[in-house]
């Protein structure tokens, strides 16, 4: 390798020490709280299975306001956010509620359809809402408000920066050399075995790092969100999404009325009639009248094959109408930008591969700070080394300079004689 290369990869290897050694915990502690999080839909549908189901009926199930309204006589319940409404007459009604003055939000209910009453609170739920806040916004105030969603960004694009230089460090002269790549050497111990560890593990799962960290780079950063769009969705839907929202005029507040979901279910129920499986709708969480509506057909397999619907709950009348069998490729990616990020796109082998890669996580940075450390603990020796060769150079050259002193006298000496 030339003199170049070798500076290059010393520069490539100072990057990639420093990005990890400060970015070790954090990368660790973001990989964790994902890996907890990543069957968290079985987890809890297991956890709850008694209260999300209910015995069928004969008589039909309650409209959403006459259902809203039997929940106002529980006390403490706060303001009704959104309802989840199934098309299976088995399934119980999913209720969420809006944060109160404190900017807390109470525990969602599972409600029976057909006579309003509570069936219990989820299990699960708040502990998988502190993960989730933790993984995205490391519990910082204010949430996906607040600095904390930059930091996980930062680390997300400090990793990238790990992986490419891990990759260039790591290339072998032989890259045709499948050992050399994919298996790693058990029979070593200390700092090889660590390195072993450290690049062939690492190898495996980079992929899957790389593709996580472009996904969660969509969370974190707002250019990079517009950018995605832009690229990968036609102009008028790039155009639509990236559109700032209108502030209102000061002093000349929207009409505060009340809102129903009654009106705008029949117009939903009236465009879907009973493809849907499951249907999410939400109030508006300010000043306004448009009920939005996620439904996801009974074919569905992933939480991004969903229509969306925004329906006018006074007048009824459908805003806005974005069918998933409509979507292009890329827009299709920009639905499903979750589930490409937790594997859920590949099933649920792609999920348990997704799940491992990131609980490998903690052992890159125990093996990286190892070698580091070694590394460290090798500097004197190999300085004490480079003196003595310099040291044996010059002595060398002092014996070779003697020898052709030796060489030239006995030259004369020699061609004196000869005279």
């Amino acid at each position: 390798m030339s003199r170049l290369g070798h500076k290059i990869k010393a520069a490539l290897l100072q990057l990639h020490s420093i990005a990890g050694l400060v970015l070790a915990l954090l990368l660790a502690l973001i990989a964790l709280t994902g890996t907890i999080m990543s069957f968290e839909d079985e987890i809890v549908d297991h956890l709850n299975a008694g209260i999300m189901q209910v015995m069928p009926r004969t008589t039909p199930a309650l409209m959403p306001d006459e259902l809203v309204a039997r929940l106002k006589a529980v006390p403490d319940l706060g303001k009704v956010a959104a309802v989840t409404l199934s098309s299976d007459p088995s399934a119980a009604v999913h209720v969420r509620f809006a944060r109160d003055e404190q900017g807390a939000r109470p525990s969602s209910l599972y409600v029976d359809p057909y006579d309003g009453s509570v069936l219990g609170a989820p299990r699960g739920e708040e502990f998988f809402a502190t993960v989730r806040r933790l993984h995205r916004w490391l519990l910082v105030p204010g949430d996906a408000k607040g600095w904390g969603r930059q930091i996980t960004g930062v680390a997300a694009l400090g990793l990238i920066v790990m992986l490419i230089s891990g990759l260039v460090l790591r290339w072998p002269r032989r890259t045709s050399s499948v050992k050399m790549w994919l298996k790693p050497n058990l029979g070593l111990t200390g700092r090889g075995l660590h390195r072993s560890l450290h690049a062939v593990i690492g190898t495996w799962v980079l992929p899957i790092y790389l593709v996580m960290t472009l996904t969660g780079l969509w969370y974190s950063f707002d250019w990079y969100k517009d950018g995605a769009a832009w690229l990968l969705s036609r102009p008028q839907v790039a155009a639509a999404r990236m559109q700032p929202k209108q502030p209102r005029a000061p002093g000349h507040p929207e009409p505060v009325q009340p809102v129903g979901f009654d009106r705008a279910w029949s117009t939903f129920l009236h465009e879907e009639g009973r493809r849907f499986s499951r249907a999410l709708l939400t109030l508006p969480a300010g000043p306004g009248t448009v009920i939005r509506f996620r439904s996801w057909p009974k074919d569905s397999t992933l939480e991004s094959m969903r229509d969306e619907f925004r329906i006018d709950a006074v007048t009824g009348q459908v805003v806005t109408a974005e069918r998933y069998a409509d979507k292009t490729l890329g827009e299709k990616a920009i639905a499903g930008v979750l589930d490409i990020h937790r594997g859920a796109a590949l099933g649920w082998p792609g999920k348990l591969a997704f799940m491992i890669a990131a609980a490998l996580m903690p052992l890159f940075a125990i093996t990286g700070v190892f070698l580091y450390l070694s590394r460290r603990k090798l500097r004197p020796s190999r300085q004490r080394a480079t003196l003595g060769n310099d040291a044996a150079d010059r002595t060398g050259e002092r014996q070779v300079a003697a020898l052709g002193d030796a060489k030239g006298e006995l030259d004369g000496i020699e061609l004196r004689q000869v005279r």
